[in-house]
């Protein structure tokens, strides 16, 4: 079915004539095929004039002139919305045009006035959707009204809200124990529904509060806090331009979060040197061209990365380890000359330990798993030792290992070593994805919350939460299959396309009795349901939120720590709409009614009553109300960057030793990562181009570098089959993908995220954080069966 008997939001902002283009332009729906793929260069440098255009013409195209203009100009400003796409921080001075490419995909998406009708879901049975791909879901326009589907029945069918609310309150309370149910939080969700939501599952009496952190950061937050004490960025915006060093591991910024390259660029400006370590040499690691500088649009723009180390997938512990052992040992050459003794000795424990580990790290080992030459890691160790402030940044590169938590230690003992922790222009600094993961965490949202937040709850409200740890999101998936979970219920995410092993977690997610969905727009995890499904259509970040107080804003936590307001711009795609605090608060109500002493009513009527709470539970948040009102919002205190105190056993930063173990790559195999494309956002894809890596209409392709396709037999635009290969001996396979040769680092290869989820097995997570290991899955390749080479094929 086209757009054409899908419905246009009533609203003020558009006119009959803009209401005929979208119309006119809406069959773009339609899937390219294998034979439209297209492979050019890969390109150099990122953003320029191709950024501006591909951020605005469909913005212009789909939103019309009206409401891009609320909606662009106002995102990431003080008195604005917080962009949905990534954590970044925001400058202090911003300029009027604060998005990136991106950001303006992400709000053109959600405040498409494009909306799902109610004779859709007479039209399309739930088994019709599944064979439906996430970028044709996600077309379909925004969810307006509560829908249904009942058990036995294929097909959904609209509700009321008391009605949707009263089928779930029943099947909860109708559950044997709390813990056959699951509450999965995507990282988009604010600040006040976190809590509320946090609240109302610790109120019902279970701690399952999987998340989206479950499978990106987890390792982080387990490394940091285990070496520091706390498991976020122990840096500030404005220390990228104060640093003399900026190490990016494992991270694409060009991509998931462009508007890193302006920090980047302003510290190159200001003297910093950049040393980008990845398998894959990005654009966005190379050269970037500034969009709002004349230099960007009529020059060459900035070069970022001073020294680009294509690095082996898994190969990071390794390298920094060699890094710290080069330190120590120029220590040992001139004594007292090159560690910050004084920091160490009054913040620090376990350098003995480490020193002594590190005295017999396998050189030859090193330069194996890294597939790095020796000079490279000398010139790394050499500019390491020549900074005084360094700032090493990563993401899902690392964090997706096997050995993620570990590599993450090691960039900590590197950075303790020359006191880089806890000064302006040095930390460490992870940076998020989603716009609001940190945030949920702060409030709540984690299925192991210490005692002393629990302790706060009760406090609180008067009663007592359940103190047994829940299900992260791996646990979650086995608990499902297992039979041990009935209910499950997200709000917002894709958990489905999102998660590792997709063949098992779809299995898992249709052995459930209910499964229920709080979103703006379909995806897949509307389509792979229990025996009963809901869907429950919320407002987006863009849109202005009216309650009986008035207009109420939101406040997210961004990658640094800083929490700052988020204000809707443009009116709700439909009138029947309810905020994700209002669905909290509903269903709260249908579900434990008044067991427990909390105004879930007045938490819908005003979200400053949930900020009160939220000033008297989270540690930090003191005086929420007041000081979330201040101009830019405020900033969470932070131990190692404000004070170098650090909440560890010992009070002290610790040193951790760690083995290196490298994995060896069977002969005739690959190891692959997985990996977004530039038109998508998490699971959500916004198109079929990755202009930067030179592919157009098309997704069903494997990045290969040109030596390894020459060992294995195979050849550019050759058809495979990519098997992954793990210990349980499952068929876990992508079929008819097509081979792109690829400068990659050698015996690696990429595919895109969530496809190749397929082939990364549930039970492969990191040590420690039991994050799913998807930058390092063991694939063989096979010629398609009926096979042919693709022919020369047009530049992107």
């Amino acid at each position: 079915m086209s757009h054409s008997k899908h419905g246009i939001a009533n609203t003020a902002v558009a006119d009959e004539g803009w209401r005929r283009m979208v119309r006119k332009n809406s069959p773009r729906v339609e899937e390219p095929s294998k034979d439209d793929l297209e492979v050019g260069t890969p390109k150099a440098w990122a953003a320029g004039i191709p950024g501006v255009l591909h951020s605005m013409v469909p913005a212009l195209r789909d939103m019309g002139v009206d409401r891009s203009r609320k909606t662009l100009l106002a995102m990431n400003h003080r008195d604005g919305f917080d962009c949905m796409s990534c954590a970044w921080p925001d400058p202090d001075h911003r300029k009027a045009f604060e998005f990136c490419e991106n950001g303006a995909k992400a709000v053109t998406w959600e405040a498409t006035p494009i909306t799902v009708e109610s004779d859709f879901w007479a039209e399309h049975s739930v088994s019709e959707l599944r064979q439906k791909s996430e970028y044709w879901l996600g077309q379909q326009g925004r969810l307006t009204e509560p829908v249904h589907k009942p058990a036995g029945k294929d097909h959904y069918r609209p509700v009321s809200w008391d009605e949707a609310f009263a089928i779930l309150g029943a099947k909860l309370n109708s559950l044997k124990s709390p813990d056959e149910a699951v509450f999965y939080t995507s990282g988009r969700t604010s600040n006040e529904t976190a809590f509320a939501y946090q609240l109302f599952v610790r109120a019902f009496g279970t701690n399952n509060l999987p998340d989206c952190s479950n499978m990106c950061h987890e390792s982080t937050g387990w490394a940091m806090g285990q070496t520091l004490g706390v498991g976020k960025s122990t840096i500030v915006y404005d220390d990228f331009g104060k640093s003399d060093l900026i190490i990016i591991m494992g991270q694409n910024p060009g991509t998931n979060h462009p508007r890193m390259l302006t920090a980047l660029e302003e510290a190159k400006n200001n003297g910093a040197a950049i040393v980008a370590v990845n398998p894959l040499p990005e654009a966005g690691l190379l050269r970037y061209k500034n969009p709002q500088e004349v230099k960007g649009v009529m020059g060459r723009g900035t070069d970022l990365a001073d020294q680009f180390m294509q690095i082996r997938l898994g190969g990071d512990m390794a390298l920094l380890q060699a890094v710290s052992k080069r330190v120590l040992e120029a220590e040992d050459a001139n004594p007292g000359t090159v560690l910050d003794r004084e920091f160490i000795e009054g913040h620090c424990e376990g350098l003995d330990e480490l020193k002594a580990h590190l005295a017999r790290l396998d050189e030859d080992a090193v330069l194996e798993s890294t597939g790095l030459a020796l000079e490279e890691i000398d010139e790394l160790a050499e500019r390491y030792l020549k900074a005084d402030r360094v700032i090493i940044t990563w993401a899902m590169g690392l964090t997706q290992q096997k050995k993620g938590v570990a590599a993450i230690q090691e960039i900590i003992n590197l950075l303790l070593l020359r006191g880089n922790i806890g000064k302006p222009g040095a930390g460490a600094s992870p940076i998020r994805g989603h716009s609001n993961v940190q945030g949920d965490r702060t409030m709540g949202i984690w299925e192991q919350m210490p005692p002393v937040f629990l302790d706060a709850i009760e406090k609180e409200f008067g009663f007592n939460p359940p103190r047994k740890h829940g299900t992260d999101a791996v646990q979650t998936i086995q608990g499902m299959r297992d039979g041990e979970m009935k209910v499950f219920v997200a709000m917002g995410g894709n958990l489905v396309a999102a998660i590792s092993d997709t063949h098992a977690a779809e299995a898992a997610m249709e052995n459930v009795e209910m499964t229920v969905q709080i979103s703006t727009k379909l995806n897949r995890s509307h389509t792979v349901v229990g025996e009963e499904a809901l869907i429950l259509p919320t407002m987006g970040r863009t849109e202005i939120d009216r309650q009986d107080s008035g207009v109420q804003f939101v406040s997210v936590e961004d990658t640094v720590c800083a929490v700052h307001p988020s204000w809707g711009k443009v009116e709700p795609v439909a009138p029947n709409l309810l905020s994700e605090v209002a669905i909290v608060s509903r269903l709260a109500q249908a579900t434990i009614g008044d067991k427990v002493k909390v105004d879930w009513a007045g938490f819908e009527k005003n979200y400053d009553l949930i900020r009160d709470h939220i000033s008297r539970v989270v540690d930090g948040c003191e005086n929420y109300n007041q000081r979330i009102r201040q101009d830019g919002g405020f900033m969470l205190a932070n131990g190692p960057r404000d004070s170098r105190t650090f909440h560890t056993p010992s009070g002290k930063a610790m040193f951790t030793v760690n083995d290196l173990e490298h994995v060896q790559c069977p002969p005739g195999r690959l190891v692959l990562q997985t990996m977004r494309s530039h038109d998508q956002f998490n699971t959500t894809i916004y198109g079929h181009d990755d202009r930067y890596r030179g592919i157009k209409k098309g997704r069903q392709v494997i990045f290969v570098n040109p030596a390894d396709l020459a060992r294995l037999g195979l050849a550019d635009g050759q058809f495979v089959d990519i098997h992954g290969e793990y210990a349980d001996n499952v068929e876990r396979v992508l079929r008819n993908y097509r081979v792109v040769a690829y400068p990659s680092a050698r015996g690696c290869a990429a595919a895109y995220y969530p496809e190749a989820n397929v082939l990364v097995p549930l039970e492969a997570v990191a040590d420690g954080s039991n994050t799913p290991v998807s930058k390092h899955v063991v694939v063989r390749l096979e010629p398609t069966g009926v096979n042919k080479v693709a022919g020369t094929s047009a530049k992107a």
